[in-house]
């Protein structure tokens, strides 16, 4: 096989997918049995949306999102921004599952119930067997195999303070007698809100050792009357967990043959962000993983993900670890601090910003959805991007720069009212390398790495 992506989580499908569209076989690895069920994540915020739409799949997360669109605001920790951000809300099973039929649709493999023993090989259902890939990429969560076994160093921190988080079946809403949203507690914090009806989150915060075993209801009760000072009438429960937050970030994504992306590569300890730029490794990788594979670019372009991720990770890290403090820090000091953090963001430089941060950006030049019209019919720049190939789009109608790129660049000669300069050289992710109309610039940027 050519790559193995182990964990079949949304990072490991979406990079699948990828890998897909670049022409490249893959095989997807997960030692679970089946898909996991557990509601972790619930919805998608920032450029990621964008995304989406680039490959086709934001119309299939819409028809099963409880909201699709610009959030008019979003919470910074526990600061509220006025600031529009592109968002969805899904839960993951869900997510997951859209991703699953996408990956298959497009040919991926997918095994379950088969775990990684070392980088040679895999245990499944009928004993062990060689793992005969050329590349391993580890979406294998936090508690990467795959990541220990290419040595690469994952420093950072621990939280002390314990989340105990449960779903459950309630005929009323409990908001009358807890309040919606976190409320602070000498001993802690309690959440109450629900994303879906007849379902409501119960959230319980406290600095507390993580005991063994499997999470109970008794012990999410005693939690919630220690830190709460009440009892809530809950209901069915249909989902606990408990988790330590922590905040942690590969030394390196790539050992060789060996790459990381998701939370292999990066934990963050607030804001939800860590799917948003999982899924926007998957796609920063896939393409550029399936050239070196097809024998269209050289190895040393894999290098070039690490320099581009990396940073968006330390700096997304860096952002989280804000408003993780923002959010814990007890007593008269977090209460100014957040007071003064809360009047500096409502600058609009400030918010936007933040809003930046929040949108998961990168530094890299993107190209911009422009209303297009090609061969006479209305489109989009996100409908040409489905295909996953690097595209030139000519705005001029000009032969010398169509005759400046290979034979594996698409190109689209295109009207365009507000077209930004005579041609656009953009990569498969998106990403903008060439701008202009400069024939042997175009050529230049043809032959750079990262193209």
């Amino acid at each position: 096989m050519e790559i193995a992506v182990i964990g079949a989580g949304p990072v490991g499908l979406m990079l699948a997918a990828e890998l897909r569209l670049g022409g490249a076989e893959v095989v997807v690895l997960d030692r679970r049995p089946a898909p996991d069920e557990r509601p972790r994540a619930n919805g998608l915020v920032g450029r990621v949306v964008e995304q989406l739409d680039h490959r086709g799949l934001l119309d299939r997360f819409r028809a099963e999102a409880a909201f699709a669109g610009p959030f008019p605001g979003f919470p910074f920790g526990p600061v509220p921004l006025n600031t529009p951000v592109p968002g969805l809300m899904l839960q993951q099973p869900r997510m997951e599952a859209l991703l699953t039929e996408r990956a298959l649709e497009l040919g991926a493999e997918i095994r379950r119930g088969h775990e990684l023993v070392d980088l040679g090989t895999v245990r499944g259902p009928d004993g062990d067997y060689r793992l005969d890939a050329r590349y391993v990429v580890g979406c294998d969560g936090a508690h990467s195999r795959v990541r220990e076994l290419a040595g690469i160093g994952f420093p950072g921190t621990t939280d002390g303070e314990l989340l105990r988080l449960g779903h459950f079946r309630a005929d009323a809403p409990l908001f009358a007698t807890s309040g919606r949203g976190w409320r602070r507690r000498p001993g802690g914090r309690v959440l109450v809100t629900s994303l879906t009806p007849g379902v409501v989150i119960v959230g319980v915060r406290e600095v507390t050792p993580e005991p063994p075993g499997e999470p109970t209801l008794d012990e999410f009760r005693d939690a919630l009357r220690r830190v709460l000072g009440e009892d809530l009438p809950l209901g069915e429960p249909l989902w606990l967990s408990r988790t330590t937050s922590s905040a942690r970030l590969a030394e390196r994504y790539r050992a060789g043959r060996t790459l990381l992306a998701g939370d292999a590569a990066h934990l963050f300890p607030a804001g939800g962000s860590s799917l948003n730029v999982g899924l926007l490794d998957a796609v920063n990788l896939g393409w550029k993983l399936a050239a070196v594979v097809r024998g269209s670019a050289p190895e040393s372009l894999l290098d070039s993900y690490h320099a581009e991720r990396h940073p968006v990770a330390a700096r997304t890290l860096t952002q989280t670890r804000v408003q993780a403090l923002l959010d814990r820090l007890t007593g008269e000091d977090g209460d100014a601090l957040r007071t003064l953090f809360g009047e500096l963001a409502a600058f609009p430089e400030a918010t936007r910003h933040l809003g930046e941060l929040l949108r998961d950006t990168d530094e890299l030049p993107y190209v911009p959805d422009l209303p297009l019209t090609v061969g006479g019919e209305p489109t989009r720049v996100a409908e040409i991007m489905r295909a996953a190939r690097t595209v030139l789009f000519d705005f001029a109608d000009r032969a010398d720069l169509r005759e400046a790129v290979g034979e594996d660049v698409k190109i689209v000669t295109a009207s365009c009212p507000d077209a930004p300069a005579d041609a656009l050289l953009v990569r498969p992710d998106g990403v903008v390398t060439f701008r202009g109309g400069d024939p042997a610039a175009l050529r230049e940027a043809m032959a750079a790495p990262g193209r």
